[in-house]
C-alpha cells in the first residue's frame, strides 16, 4: 500500500540494507503492565537499539545511500537528541563527517552522546532560532548533504522496518500504539503494517502540550503550533511533515493525547515494573491506556518503547510531576 512517498518495497530494501548494522530488537513481556492496561502488552525495546532509539535505523538508512562524493563532503542534521545520535552514529559507521544542530537545553545524556560518536554539535536557542535555518546555511557552507529528522522517504521507510519486526515476531497483534512528534516513526510503520496487515490499528499518541498532529488530522492540513514545553522532549515539534502527514492521513486510526502527568506516571511504571531503562517519551505509548485515554481490552497491543536515553537528574522532578496526575 502507497499513501505517499514510500511503499512496502522501499521499507522491505532499507530492511535488507541495514542487516548487520541495528539490533532486531525484542518484544518484551510485563504482566504488570498488561494487567494495569487491561489488554496483552508486548513491549517493542527500541530502547535497546544501537544510539539508544529508532532513529539509528532512518539515519543509517539514509547515509548508507550516499554517493562516495557526498560522504567525503559530509552531513547536517538538527535534533532534539535521538535523531542527533542516529546520525553520528550512522556517520561514524559509513565514515562520514557529522554536523549536528542541537537545542542548548537538549539533555545532557543526549550530547554527550552525540559527541561521543565523533559528531561536531552547534548549539541553539529553540526559542528564538530557527534549527532548520542554521542547519541549512551550514549545509551551504560546507557543501554536506542535509539529513532531516523525519521528513525524508529515506527516513520514513528505515523506521518503518519497526513494523516489519514487530509483524514477524507477534503476527497476530491487533494494535501498535506509536509516539508521534513529526511522523517519521508512525508513518513508516502504518505503511508497512497496513499493507501486510490491514487489520492491525495504528494509533499514535502525543503530550496534550504537543497536540500538532492530532489537531492537524482534525482540521485536514498541517497545523504548525508554538514550541512546546514537555517532559516528552523527542516529540517536542512544532509540526508534523509535508511528507509524513499524507501517510498519517491515509493510514493512522486515531491520534490520541496525554497529560505530562500520566506520561511521567507510565515512566515510572515502566522503570519499576518492567525494569527497563527508558526516556519520558518512550512512556507516551504505555500512558494512553493507563490514563484511561484509550481502552482497548482484551486486545494484543505492542507498545512503542522508543528511547532510552533518560536523564536520570531529572528523576525527581519526573516524580514530582506524576504526583500532580
Amino acid at each position: 500500500m502507497r499513501a505517499g512517498p514510500i511503499s512496502l518495497a522501499d521499507i522491505e530494501a532499507a530492511a535488507l540494507r541495514l542487516v548487520g548494522h541495528i539490533h532486531h530488537t525484542p518484544l518484551l513481556r510485563c504482566q504488570a503492565l498488561s494487567d494495569r492496561a487491561g489488554c496483552e502488552l508486548w513491549l517493542k525495546g527500541e530502547h535497546l537499539q544501537r544510539s539508544g532509539s529508532f532513529k539509528l535505523r532512518g539515519a543509517l538508512n539514509r547515509l548508507l545511500l550516499l554517493t562516495p562524493d557526498e560522504r567525503q563532503r559530509g552531513v547536517v542534521a538538527f535534533s532534539s537528541g535521538n535523531h542527533a545520535q542516529g546520525v553520528a552514529l550512522a556517520a561514524q559507521v559509513v565514515k562520514t563527517p557529522a554536523v549536528i544542530v542541537m537545542p542548548s537545553d537538549a539533555p545532557q545524556v543526549k550530547l554527550d552522546a552525540t559527541r561521543s560518536y565523533g559528531a561536531e554539535v552547534v548549539l541553539y536557542d529553540r526559542r528564538q532560532q530557527d534549527r532548520e535555518a542554521i542547519a541549512r546555511r551550514l549545509c551551504d557552507e560546507r557543501g554536506a548533504v542535509l539529513v532531516p529528522p523525519f521528513d525524508d522517504p529515506h527516513i520514513m521507510a528505515g523506521q518503518g522496518t519497526v513494523g516489519l519486526e514487530i509483524l514477524r515476531d507477534c503476527p497476530d497483534v491487533d494494535a501498535i500504539i506509536v509516539p508521534v512528534g513529526g511522523g517519521g516513526l508512525i508513518s513508516g510503520i502504518a505503511t508497512a503494517v497496513k499493507a501486510l496487515k490491514p487489520s492491525v490499528r495504528v494509533i499514535g499518541v502525543e503530550p496534550d502540550v504537543a497536540s500538532d498532529a492530532a489537531q492537524s488530522l482534525a482540521k485536514g492540513s498541517i497545523v504548525r503550533i508554538a514550541q512546546p514545553q514537555t517532559i516528552a522532549d523527542g516529540v517536542a515539534t512544532q509540526s508534523v511533515g509535508t511528507l509524513t502527514f499524507p501517510v498519517m492521513q491515509a493510514l493512522c486510526d486515531e491520534i490520541v493525547t496525554v497529560s505530562e502527568s500520566a506520561i511521567a506516571s507510565a515512566l515510572l511504571l515502566i522503570l519499576s515494573r518492567a525494569k527497563q531503562v527508558v526516556e519520558p517519551t518512550a512512556a507516551l505509548a504505555l500512558a494512553t491506556l493507563t490514563s484511561g485515554r484509550l481502552a482497548l481490552p482484551g486486545r494484543k497491543v505492542a507498545l512503542l518503547l522508543c528511547g532510552g536515553n533518560l536523564d536520570l537528574t531529572t528523576l525527581p522532578t519526573l516524580i514530582e510531576i506524576a504526583a500532580q496526575g
